[in-house]
């Protein structure tokens, strides 16, 4: 996808603040953050939506979540932290690579807004 920016930064054609790499997932932090940790979990194959993923993506998703648990770990999040995947533009994703906001470092609160 060449017009995609999650793509671009996997790609290292923009940099970004990586906290975790593999060879599936991306992990970087986001630059208009909501809380004292707040990272941007992907992966490296463009997959534009929850809604876009197949049964063969489960992998991936999976290794999306302990990604994110495991720069949890190393922040010291141990009273928690909140992980938030939003679905198309009517949830509020407004880049279409499938990612996860991983948000934590302060007291969160129910429900978001």
């Amino acid at each position: 996808m060449t017009d995609c920016i999650f793509c671009k930064i996997a790609g290292g054609q923009i940099p970004a603040t990586m906290v975790h790499e593999d060879d599936d997932v991306l992990a970087f932090e986001d630059i208009r953050p909501l809380a004292p940790t707040h990272v941007i979990v992907i992966p490296r194959r463009h997959i534009p939506t929850l809604d876009d993923a197949a049964e063969a993506d489960a992998t991936v998703l999976g290794r999306m979540l302990l990604a994110a648990k495991q720069v949890a770990a190393q922040r010291g999040l141990s009273k928690g932290y909140r992980l938030v995947m939003n679905v198309q533009a009517g949830a509020g994703q407004v880049v279409f690579h499938v990612h996860l906001h991983l948000i934590g470092g302060r007291a969160l609160t129910w429900p978001p807004g």
